[in-house]
């Protein structure tokens, strides 16, 4: 399927639009359970504002369970935790059952948490063809083209037989834990959100399928349900 690629003119556009849309799809996603897995990035951060501030009595909250597509492991009152930014500015300011919220522990030992968090995901979310079925991962795009923590010079996560993987940041050396692409692709949707004019040269080369385009992580990432991009223009728009 091919993507669906949706352009704003700024990311507090973008962030909008994305919270609306996203309130549809919970609303429409029968009387089950929602498993929404989050990203990190300040993109992310601008629709956990917004959630709150603007779409807090909107959202069907008791029907999300909240899983993330990554961690660093760092604690969860590190200034570095994806779950510790969702909490300050999204969970503090709503009500959410504690069974709700399942965070990568980012404290614990990484092969033991990757596990751990392997085993909540299998006993919780429905499996589909054998891999677990998210109704909706969110997912970043990096200036080098990894996504989740899956990163150029580890693109064999993409076809790990296993759930979870332990990524190493190729830069800082940082250990995180990151769902793999066998995962990422079982979904039901994948929404990438990105912006700014540093994302433009691969968000092209990935959407035309340009020459190259196979070393970026996120090229990889063909949902089995549908696949949209959130864009702003000036990560849209194609280098003169």
């Amino acid at each position: 399927m091919a993507p669906i690629i949706h352009t704003y003119d700024t990311p507090a556009d973008l962030a909008d639009a994305f919270a609306k849309q996203l309130i549809e799809w919970v609303d429409k996603s029968g009387s089950g359970n929602f498993h929404l897995a989050l990203s990190g990035g300040k993109t992310p951060s601008l629709l956990f504002s917004l959630l709150a501030e603007k779409y807090k009595n909107q959202v069907p909250w008791e029907k999300i369970h909240f899983w993330w597509g990554d961690e660093r492991m760092v604690p969860p009152s590190d200034p570095e935790s994806n779950y510790g930014v969702v909490q300050q500015l999204l969970f503090s300011k709503i009500v959410l059952a504690p069974d709700q919220v399942h965070r990568i522990q980012g404290e614990q030992e990484p092969h033991r948490e990757a596990e751990r968090y392997s085993r909540e995901i299998k006993f919780l979310i429905p499996i589909v063809n054998e891999w677990p079925n998210f109704d909706l991962v969110i997912l970043g795009l990096g200036d080098d083209g990894h996504t989740a923590s899956i990163f150029p010079d580890q693109i064999a996560l993409l076809d790990s037989n296993e759930y979870t993987a332990i990524a190493t940041h190729p830069e800082s050396g940082q250990l995180r834990i990151s769902l793999t692409g066998m995962v990422l692709n079982n979904a039901k949707r994948v929404a990438f959100l990105a912006c700014g004019a540093s994302k433009s040269k691969i968000f092209n080369t990935i959407i035309s399928n340009s020459q190259g385009a196979s070393r970026f992580p996120a090229s990889h990432i063909h949902p089995t349900g549908e696949l949209h991009w959130f864009v702003d223009k000036e990560c849209a728009e194609n280098e003169r």
